[in-house]
């Protein structure tokens, strides 16, 4: 007895530089749409703050293209060794699930959910040139037009299904101009090049801040922190409550010490003031999260965009 006592013992130190020897690597964080865009802004953000904790560097990896299925498909398939991880999104595990028929992915089965980096509300933005000043202008144009023109940051992206649901709320059609990205939709925005878009406040707000763009309102249930000037959608008598979010998902299988190394650091990053005061100052709220609650909210989710995918009769493209 007491010589195994004493192996057991001596064999902790090993057992414990083992378990402690992750990450061994850089980690890759595989952000599922084009830089410049609300999904990559977040993900490096928190990509720095994460590999300083974890003492390797996080390296940003974007992968655009397919309502976000196609860099969601490589973190499913990718070893569950926590050194290839997702960025994943109201796109890639909400609205793409339900609006791609033969999705190579399950949402749940095939990813460990880590956690919720932060929910954000969309905002409507026009370009600083139009004669369009506020959301009753907006309102009022798209009823005499018949229609309302936005760009996209994707087919089936939560800013998408937000116009959807605006022009749902004014009676009208809409015209979706989609692109490989927020960060293109935005550039032809403020080039003149569309009229209007919806998208979410990290990556709009700088923009808006900068006078690039001119803001109507945010899509939220209340007025967005960091931007308490703009009404809600609501407020201006439309019926439209909506939310992008963005977490952290690895491949199915991870270990549980590293699922509970990450979650553990991604709670530290998102609770430093200086993080969690850049979020906000985006529109992004942190919450309070772990991988049980991210992974039932995702289920929650999964549930809700589905019949609002029918009812826009949305289509891939």
């Amino acid at each position: 007895m007491r010589r195994r006592t004493a192996l057991a013992l001596t064999l902790l130190p090993a057992m414990a530089r083992a378990q402690g020897a992750w990450p061994s690597r850089p980690i890759r964080l595989v952000v599922p749409f084009a830089p410049g865009g609300t999904t990559d802004v977040v993900g490096r953000i928190v990509a720095e703050k994460l590999g300083a904790r974890l003492g390797q560097p996080v390296i940003v990896e974007n992968r655009a293209g397919a309502g976000a299925t196609i860099g969601a498909q490589l973190v499913a398939r990718a070893e569950p060794d926590g050194l290839v991880l997702l960025v994943s999104s109201s796109t890639s595990h909400g609205v793409s699930p339900a609006l791609y028929p033969n999705i190579p992915y399950d949402a749940l089965r095939d990813f460990t959910h880590v956690g919720m980096i932060a929910r954000s509300p969309s905002v409507l933005l026009v370009n600083p040139a139009s004669p369009v000043r506020n959301l009753a202008d907006f309102a009022a144009a798209a009823r005499a037009a018949g229609e309302v023109r936005f760009a996209v940051a994707g087919i089936g992206t939560s800013s998408h299904l937000a116009g959807v649901r605006l022009a749902m709320a004014l009676g009208v059609r809409t015209e979706s101009i989609p692109y490989r990205g927020a960060g293109p939709a935005l550039t032809d925005l403020m080039g003149g090049v569309v009229p209007a878009m919806m998208d979410s406040l990290p990556s709009s707000g700088p923009h808006v801040r900068a006078g690039s763009l001119r803001a109507l309102a945010v899509s939220g249930a209340e007025r967005a922190d960091g931007f308490a000037e703009l009404p809600t959608l609501r407020e201006g008598g439309l019926d439209v409550v909506s939310y992008a979010w963005f977490g952290i998902s690895g491949p199915a299988g991870l270990p549980a010490p590293i699922v509970d190394r990450l979650s553990a650091e991604l709670r530290a990053v998102l609770t430093d003031p200086a993080t969690r005061a850049r979020l906000e100052e985006l529109g992004g709220a942190p919450p309070d999260t772990t991988p049980e609650s991210y992974t039932a909210f995702i289920r929650d989710e999964l549930a809700a965009f589905a019949p609002l995918v029918r009812a826009a009769g949305l289509q891939p493209q």
